[in-house]
């Protein structure tokens, strides 16, 4: 899975990088600006921002502001506080998923599509769903190996 999403989120990257790059010249420097790169370039980056969150969920390398973690001394606490905030992550999350799968039908049933080339924007509506719905599997991944640190004493 590593290499997969180290490969993918490069290629993502490099298309959004490379998207941006002919627009700016196309239209800043040439003065002749490219229709409809911005509706195709919307694919792209949704899907990178969506897939690097889950990658981010995957390795477990999301910001946290754990102020409690000062003040905790031992390792036990310190997993039991993980294990809450895994919780309530997985909790959130999971409300956010029920919406993504709401937003998802209504988008299939409407079929809307871009207004310059007629691309369907479900393709990229999607992505929500599919990255909450990994991002929710990796949480209770996460939880899981938390709880199992907490029984057995050994590190997560």
């Amino acid at each position: 899975m590593d290499t997969v999403a180290k490969y993918l989120l490069t290629a993502l990257i490099c298309i959004v990088a490379l998207g941006q790059f002919v627009q700016v010249i196309t239209r800043y420097v040439l003065q002749v600006p490219v229709m409809g790169l911005e509706e195709t370039m919307l694919y792209p980056t949704l899907w990178l921002y969506i897939l690097g969150s889950v990658n981010a969920s995957r390795e477990n390398t999301h910001i946290r502001a754990n102020v409690l973690e000062i003040f905790i001394k031992t390792d036990r606490g310190h997993t039991i506080l993980a294990i809450i905030g895994e919780i309530i992550s997985l909790i959130v999350g999971l409300w956010l998923l029920s919406w993504a799968w709401d937003y998802t039908r209504y988008a299939w049933r409407v079929w809307r599509e871009s207004p310059t080339l007629y691309i369907p924007t479900f393709y990229s509506d999607i992505a929500i769903l599919i990255g909450l719905g990994l991002m929710m599997a990796y949480t209770a991944w996460h939880l899981w190996r938390h709880i199992v640190s907490l029984r057995t004493g050994e590190p997560a």
